[in-house]
């Protein structure tokens, strides 16, 4: 776990927490590293939702399936970033949805129960621990309330750039990198991508945004209304 001490320093898991002290809890957990690969289920949907996952190397996203076969992208999870704690602190039976790597990497998997319930060991900092899981959801739950907002916009185009100047905003640069290729953005947006890359070469000969693969100049939102 030596490799991996400063992905989980960033993890909000252990915010507050010292590097030493990690190390000791990293014993406590007892949590497992598992290998993934592109389009490899970490978690599968219908699987039992009793654990909490770190991504430490590669990417994973969230993605939902419906019965025809449509796939939403729920979240992009990088280095040091939890995924499931929500469905697990929920404590619903089944997971509704399947987390796959994006990059070949690793994860860690912690059970829920090691990290709510005191451990025998009384570790100085579990309790700390407890209410980083309990910030971890929360800021989840606002995630997923941004991307509600993005995409109960009317239109493709709308969508589009209410997630282009999310992403500015978070960049703080007009310029910048979205981590998804056009079907992985078409997916979390909930277009088709044939719309999307439509209506993406509009916008650039409108002059409202420049744009090669993932990355994104914007110009004029307000262009071409």
């Amino acid at each position: 776990m030596e490799d991996f001490i400063e992905v989980f320093q960033s993890c909000i898991l252990f915010d507050g927490i010292d590097p030493k002290d990690i190390r000791a809890m990293l014993g406590c957990l007892r949590g497992r590293v598992v290998t993934f690969d592109r389009g490899e289920a970490i978690f599968r949907a219908e699987s039992r939702a009793e654990d909490v996952g770190i991504v430490l190397e590669g990417a994973a996203q969230v993605v939902r399936d419906d019965f025809f076969g449509n796939r939403t992208i729920q979240a992009r999870i990088e280095p040091g970033e939890l995924f499931a704690e929500a469905f697990a602190c929920a404590a619903v039976e089944r997971l509704p949805v399947t987390v796959e790597g994006v990059r070949p990497g690793k994860a860690m998997v912690i059970r829920l129960r090691r990290i709510i319930e005191t451990c025998s060991s009384a570790c100085e900092f579990h309790n700390r621990m407890v209410m980083n899981l309990l910030k971890a959801v929360a800021a989840r739950n606002l995630q997923l309330n941004r991307k509600l907002e993005i995409t109960s916009q009317r239109t493709t185009r709308d969508k589009l750039l209410a997630y282009l100047t999310a992403q500015a905003r978070q960049a703080k640069s007009m310029s910048f990198t979205i981590p998804f290729d056009r079907q992985g953005l078409a997916d979390y947006l909930c277009v088709e991508r044939s719309a999307l890359s439509a209506e993406i070469g509009k916008l650039r000969r409108e002059g409202v945004l420049e744009s090669e693969r993932s990355k994104f100049i914007l110009n004029d939102v307000n262009g071409g209304r």
